[in-house]
């Protein structure tokens, strides 16, 4: 079963070892936001943390935008299609699910 208190976070609730993160963690933080997950979400999840241990970054928005648009096409890398899925500020909810540190510049 899972438990928060598996998972160390900072204030903001974004977890503080982006290795300890799990699919179950993912999966709590998604009905916390009031997103019902999807394969393709997922499939974005894991590719933000490929990016973030390749480039030890948690991309903002344009570099997110670019990384997605590079491994899913068009239809998903595109901000327009990022904000209304994932609500005003991608890069940080997107953040948020993989278990990576908040994006710089991300409010």
């Amino acid at each position: 079963m899972f438990s928060m208190t598996d998972h160390a976070t900072d204030h903001l609730g974004f977890l503080q070892d982006a290795r300890t993160w799990t699919e179950h963690w993912c999966r709590h933080q998604a009905e916390d936001q009031g997103l019902e997950l999807t394969e393709q979400d997922l499939a974005i999840v894991r590719s933000l943390r490929d990016f973030y241990f390749e480039y030890d970054l948690s991309p903002a928005m344009r570099p997110l935008v670019r990384h997605l648009k590079n491994s899913f096409g068009a239809e998903v890398g595109n901000s327009i299609y990022l904000m209304q899925r994932y609500g005003e500020s991608p890069a940080r909810t997107l953040a948020l699910l993989a278990g990576l540190p908040k994006p710089k510049n991300c409010l």
